[in-house]
Order: structure tokens, then sequence, then C-alpha cells
């Protein structure tokens, strides 16, 4: 991956379907989100069809998708197949994995070979759809070795488009989302890089909080347009946390053609512009080494 070359890494994006057009989740769930984000003619992108799009901006993704089998019965797209076909992709895409935090060290396990035998680079965690709180020590075996690794490990937060307007939110309990619940993560395993995702309503000044106090917390812009995000969260971009804001788009729901147009609106400052859209993230990624610019 040549990072210098590059316009932008976005570390939030989704593969939704399967080689075999299997989803990651439920029709109905999948349906709830792509009404809430108001996404139209709404298509699930092959992860190939993901590396041209991005390859066409000068762009590089992290792709995930998400494990909650057993909050939602639904099988999950393989984490294997994830990464390899990011793999083949190489110049453009990131594999991240999911793992069902229920899984216990079977998930542990899988998450060390997922990484030393797959070139998996971080995980994803959802904690409203996989239906966990971030701090139940169910998934301490699973912490334990991606901090060990040294990968990230990035958290929804905040409410979620999936399962929204459905009868009872289709089973998913915002309460996990709470970024606070993340902290006491931070705390026990002070060496895990992680990143909460997404502007954190209603509870974005936890998350501006706990990414102040917590030395390896990071926050992605994901799945909001840039021209909603609370006041407070783009004066800490723009100050205290400007070394630790990372852009994320949320595609396919939300695209970086529209995040971007309207990123590009905001007062930002423009020292920390590309701090935001690249730096920060090739660094937390190790794209490049610590306090090299790309």
């Amino acid at each position: 991956m040549d990072v210098e070359d590059l316009v932008a890494i976005d570390v939030h994006t989704h593969a939704e379907i399967s080689e075999d057009g299997h989803g990651s989740l439920s029709p109905e769930l999948i349906g709830a989100s792509a009404k809430y984000f108001k996404a139209g003619e709404y298509r699930q992108p092959t992860i190939p069809e993901m590396a041209a799009y991005y390859r066409e901006r000068r762009m590089a993704a992290v792709v995930f998708t998400v494990d909650a089998e057993h909050a939602t019965g639904h099988p999950r797209i393989a984490n294997e197949e994830v990464a390899r076909s990011c793999a083949g992709q190489p110049d453009v895409l990131i594999p991240f994995a999911s793992v069902d935090p229920w899984k216990g060290r079977a998930g542990a396990r899988e998450a060390r070979r997922l990484v030393t035998e797959h070139g998996v680079r971080g995980f994803k965690f959802h904690p409203s759809i996989q239906g966990f709180a971030p701090n139940d020590p169910v998934a301490y075996p699973l912490y334990e070795v991606i901090e060990e690794l040294g990968v990230p490990a990035l958290f929804h937060s905040g409410q979620t488009g999936i399962g929204a307007g459905v009868p009872g939110g289709g089973g998913i309990r915002l309460k996990y989302s709470n970024p606070m619940l993340v902290d006491d993560v931070a705390v026990d395993f002070p060496e895990l890089r992680i990143i909460l995702a997404h502007p954190s309503f209603p509870w974005q000044d936890e998350a501006l909080a706990v990414a102040t106090h917590k030395p390896y917390v990071h926050i992605d812009l994901s799945g909001w347009s840039p021209k909603y995000f609370p006041p407070q969260l783009v004066r800490y971009a723009n100050s205290l946390l400007q070394d630790k804001v990372l852009f994320g788009s949320d595609y396919p729901v939300l695209t970086p053609d529209r995040w971007l147009a309207d990123f590009a609106k905001l007062d930002i400052k423009p020292e920390v512009r590309p701090k935001i859209l690249k730096t920060n993230a090739a660094r937390l990624l190790g794209l490049t080494k610590e306090g090299e610019r790309p």
C-alpha cells in the first residue's frame, strides 16, 4: 500500500454480502439501516467492488463484518473470506475481523489465528447487535489476545440505524453502546488500541471524556454527515483530540463522497484536516512508523 499516494484512509466500511450471496445481517435489519440513512436504491457491494470504488478515489478502506450469531441467530460472513478478499486488493483494503464475544476462549483462539495466519489488522465490535456490555468479563479473553497482538479494537458507540423503526428495535439494546462501558475496557487493558466509532449520540460528551482521558482511545467520525456533527465534537477534533480523530464513512450506507463533501465545509484547521483524513489512521494501523508523516 502506497500510503503517501493515498488521499484518505476510511477506517469504517462494511462487508455486507458474501461470495455466495449470504448477508451479514437479516434483510429486516439491513433494510431498516438503509431506510434510516436514506440510502435510496441501496445495493450491497462485494469486496472486489469496494476495492474498485476506493481505488478510483485513491483511498484505502478498513473492511469488516459483524459476528452476532449468539444474539441474532444469523450466521456471519466468514472472517477468513473477508481477509482473503482483502488480501487480493492490498493496495486499497485493510481487513478487520469480528468475533462474537460470547464465544469466550474459543473466540480468543480464533482471533489469534486470524491475525497470525490470515493477516487481519484489527477487530470490530457492535455491542448493541452482539448483545453484550463491553465491560462484561465474557469478552476479556478476547481483549487480552487483541491487546497482546497489538491491533486495534473498534467499538460501535451511540445509537444505531440497524433495527431502527423495527418493532422492539429488532431486539437491539442501545444501552450497550454507551462509551463509558468502553472506559472500563481501557482501564483493564491499558495497552489496547481502541476506536470509538461514530459521533456517540446521545453520549457524545462521554466519548470525548474517555478519548481525552485514556491515551489509546480514538474516535472515528463515521455514520454521520459532518454537517450534523455536535459542536463539541468539532471543537475537540480541532484541538485536544486532533491526533486521535479518524475519517470513517460507514460505507455503503453512507458514501465517502457525501462525507467528504460535507467535511470540506466544516470549520477544521488546515493543519488538522490531513491528520483526520489520513495521518492518524496510518499511524494507528501501523502503516507508518510512530512519528512518521505519510
